[in-house]
């Protein structure tokens, strides 16, 4: 395995933890800025709003600019936003540092997703990316719940002062392991990246991740609340519950990563219909704590299971202009992100419950899986279009 692979993957693991450990600590900065729980959202919804024009804007800027240099660019203004969101005094200040920590996120993982995919042989991209991709499951499984704890028994300016150290390490890491594949490397065009944009393939799989993602991240957000207010834990246990989301996240990464390898649209199809499954089945039994341990497993694993094949299907219906395509989606993460946790918090603030954000979520996964349907006999077609082309080439 690349050192590089490893590399970014400690990257991944800094900016996944400020993306997530948010989760667990808004309880705790709702009440210090004095906000409620759907203004209190805006943190998570305000982040991902910030990654989705990070994601395009800054790529598209640094297209033609070395990876290496790029990413350590981002990497500084991660370190900025995160020391920002520790000093903040009001909450307007710390929804500033979310958008400054945010600003990186999208274009890093989708510059570093081609860099991956470039240090390994093609039939391991999808595999490339997953690791990569470890550094966010890695902060699920570790960072989120350490963080979350730090947070209530120091306070939660504590959780981002670690956050601030973990970047600088991530800094140090990607300047002395990461390297620019051997060989002269073309420099992309803008309009050739742009030009993958007509493509009727790569709009449709913005829209599975904008859906798919975004009923996850619509049960995500609010998951303290759920946790304390409807399955009877005490916030005490929300990090070991959240070490429980970590390894299923963990697992279904690694585990649809393999299986895109494999096989990309039907391991698309069967996670996305097993997700909607396992959202409705939370909903229905959140009131079970040993029942609540079982969904937040399933929904770490199937979640994140969606992960590598999105990404890597974004990466080859692109054809050969994959860097602005990549950003692309890595921003329909994060609109879907927004999308789940906004949705969430007009059920919340309608008074449908604690709940409510997992419904939501279950039908905007069920509209992905519906899309993926459609993009994957797409896909289909054209193949055995294609199929018959070069048939009646031959037979010419």
């Amino acid at each position: 395995m690349p050192l590089g692979l490893l590399a970014l993957a400690l990257g991944g693991f800094g900016i996944g933890l400020t993306e997530f450990v948010i989760m667990g600590l808004l309880p705790e900065v709702a009440a210090d800025f004095g906000v409620d729980e759907a203004a209190a959202g805006w943190l998570v919804t305000g982040y991902a709003l910030a990654v989705a024009i990070g994601a395009v804007v800054i790529t598209a800027l640094a297209l033609r600019l070395p990876r290496k240099a790029t990413l350590l660019g981002l990497l500084v203004l991660f370190i900025a936003g995160n020391l920002l969101s520790a000093l903040a005094p009001t909450f307007d200040v710390m929804l500033l540092a979310r958008v400054v920590a945010a600003l990186n996120h999208g274009a890093f993982f989708g510059i570093g997703s081609v860099l991956a995919a470039s240090l390994v042989a093609p039939e391991r991209k999808a595999a490339a990316v997953a690791i990569m991709f470890t550094g966010l499951t890695a902060a699920n499984v570790l960072g989120v719940p350490f963080g979350t704890f730090l947070g209530q028994a120091l306070g939660w300016r504590a959780t981002f002062w670690a956050i601030t150290a973990i970047g600088v390490l991530a800094l140090i890491g990607i300047a002395t392991t990461v390297r620019e594949p051997r060989g002269e490397r073309e420099v992309p065009s803008l309009r050739r990246e742009l030009g993958a944009f007509r493509r009727p393939q790569v709009w449709l799989t913005l829209a599975i991740t904008v859906l798919g993602y975004g009923g996850v991240f619509g049960a995500f957000t609010y998951l303290a609340y759920t946790l304390t207010g409807v399955s009877g834990f005490d916030a005490a246990a929300v990090p070991w519950l959240l070490v429980v989301l970590g390894l299923g996240l963990f697992a279904g990464n690694i585990l649809g990563g393999r299986a895109a390898d494999r096989a990309r649209d039907r391991t698309l199809l069967v996670v996305l219909g097993a997700l909607v499954v396992v959202l409705v089945g939370f909903a229905l039994t959140a009131s079970s704590a040993p029942a609540t341990v079982v969904w937040l497993a399933l929904l770490g694993g199937f979640g994140f299971a969606t992960v590598p094949g999105l990404q890597t299907r974004i990466m080859a219906v692109a054809e050969g202009a994959p860097t602005l395509a990549s950003g692309a989606n890595i921003a329909a993460f994060n609109v879907g992100n927004a999308l789940g946790a906004f949705l969430g918090g007009l059920g919340i603030a309608a008074g449908l419950g604690y709940t409510s954000p997992i419904w939501i979520g279950a039908g905007l996964t069920l509209l992905g899986l519906g899309v993926m349907a459609a993009a994957a006999r797409g896909i289909r077609r054209d193949e055995a279009g294609a199929g018959r082309a070069r048939r009646e080439l031959v037979d010419a």
